[in-house]
């Protein structure tokens, strides 16, 4: 095989349908739309029209809210750590924070900080770096001998502004 020799597979690449090019084409004439009618014509985007009734997307109430500062922290769990820590992709004598859990590739990109969830079994003694963490996650740790680092923690209610 040569590179001049390389094709697509017959049939991979389709030609589009010239529309309205002649009654040989077998698209000609009315190019498709029919006969006669609202859609026949240009200029026509009918998408949720019900006829003049309310549509169903204007009938029905409106819920819910998106929250634009709302954080999206990357989940982790302790056994998923130890997995991680025992196949050597992460050291447990360094502290384990975002960029470590990324170099390791426990977490795919990092997000607004993570999160380590209480599931799973922790053997290894670890310092966790970590934006949030369950009240079982901490005991589970410090119970392996490690230490978990809050990073910004949550202000109290009275120290608000």
């Amino acid at each position: 095989m040569k590179l001049d020799e390389i094709r697509d597979n017959a049939g991979a690449r389709k030609k589009r349908m010239r529309v309205g090019r002649g009654i040989g084409s077998g698209k000609g004439k009315t190019g498709g739309r029919g006969v006669k009618g609202q859609t026949s014509r240009t200029g026509v985007a009918i998408k949720g029209f019900e006829g003049g009734q309310m549509p169903l997307h204007r009938r029905l109430p409106k819920r819910g809210f998106n929250n634009i500062f709302r954080l999206d922290y990357n989940e982790v769990t302790l056994g998923r750590l130890q997995t991680a820590i025992d196949a050597g992709k992460l050291d447990a004598a360094l502290p384990v924070n975002v960029a470590a859990l990324v170099a390791a590739g426990v977490v795919r990109r990092p997000k607004a900080g993570v999160r380590v969830l209480g599931s799973g079994e922790l053997k290894a003694k670890v310092t966790l770096e970590v934006a949030y963490a369950t009240k079982s996650a901490v005991q589970a740790v410090e119970a392996a001998g490690g230490q978990v680092v809050i990073l910004n923690p949550p202000k109290a209610e009275d120290e608000a502004v």
